[in-house]
């Protein structure tokens, strides 16, 4: 299997997705990727029950892309082994009436990882700076100051939406949150074929929604606001990886291995050390219990 530099997927410097690949050929079959990503698995569930008990690190996993990129199936993959006390999900949709009540990151905040555990993203606060310009009619049921029209929304708000964000993110990285943000690459094509794969599965009929093509009409102005979200808010704090999403396979592959690779740099996640008198005491425990009938 070829060997992938996960950390050539990373986001360091300006960026055009239409010059990023979305396939990435690992030259192996999808039976050795499956592999692969067990033995990650196996290593990752490992290292969340010693964050866990280490209890000091929670982490943010964030997952973009277009309609159809793969973002449900590669959280039920890559996160399969792990003990269900220790990862949340949570998917971002329209915003409720009570979420609208409060600012735009205000409902993030609440879904945000305990120390020792997870929580997953599926689409996120980058919503704020995606859906919302390619309809930016949307801003309006904010109910913001001074945005009463579609044509009070000006480039400096856009840019302080990004900059409210990259704070967000290094407030709570500086807080213990480990955040990785992960935008799933997938072709015009390939989407094309995955929608009509919807329509001609019948068991996945229930996926389709017309919306989807009036959405795919907008490709290019979702490409342009993921490729300005993606330059303006990648940082050491909060990175972006760019995933090739056209196999589902290597793709989710390839977030679980980033995923691995960057938690292991933290060597300072351990479990704790027994209390010294436990310690001291573990074979009177140990005869104590030993004894009992």
């Amino acid at each position: 299997m070829k060997k992938i530099n996960c950390a050539s997927l990373k986001v360091t410097e300006t960026i055009q997705l239409k010059n990023i690949p979305t396939f990435i050929n690992v030259e192996t079959s999808e039976k050795k990727k499956e592999k692969e990503l067990q033995k990650i698995r196996e290593k990752l569930s490992k290292l969340q029950d010693k964050m866990y008990a280490h209890n000091k690190y929670g982490v943010l996993i964030c997952l973009q892309g277009m309609d159809t990129a793969g973002k449900d199936s590669l959280i039920r993959e890559v996160f399969k082994e792990f003990n269900a006390r220790g990862v949340v999900v949570h998917s971002f949709k329209t915003p409720n009436s009570s979420e609208l009540e409060h600012d735009y990151l205000w409902r993030h905040y609440l879904a945000l990882p305990e120390k020792g555990k997870f929580a997953v993203f599926n689409r996120t606060h980058y919503e704020n700076v995606l859906i919302t310009r390619v309809h930016p009619e949307y801003i309006l049921n904010e109910r913001i100051p001074e945005i009463n029209a579609v044509s009070d929304i000006t480039p400096e708000f856009w840019e302080n939406r990004f900059e409210s964000i990259t704070n967000f993110e290094k407030h709570i990285a500086t807080n213990g949150i480990i955040v990785l943000k992960f935008y799933l690459h997938l072709s015009e094509e390939e989407q094309r074929q995955r929608l009509l794969r919807r329509l001609e599965e019948e068991k996945h009929n229930w996926k389709f929604s017309p919306a989807d093509l009036k959405e795919r009409e907008r490709w290019d102005e979702y490409q342009q606001c993921y490729e300005e979200a993606i330059n303006k808010t990648s940082t050491e704090n909060a990175p972006w990886y760019v995933i090739p999403a056209d196999n589902k396979e290597t793709c989710r592959y390839l977030v679980a291995k980033t995923i691995l690779e960057e938690l292991q740099k933290y060597t300072d996640i351990k479990e704790p050390e027994l209390d010294e008198e436990i310690k001291e005491n573990i074979k009177f425990y140990h005869d104590k219990l030993s004894t009992e009938v």
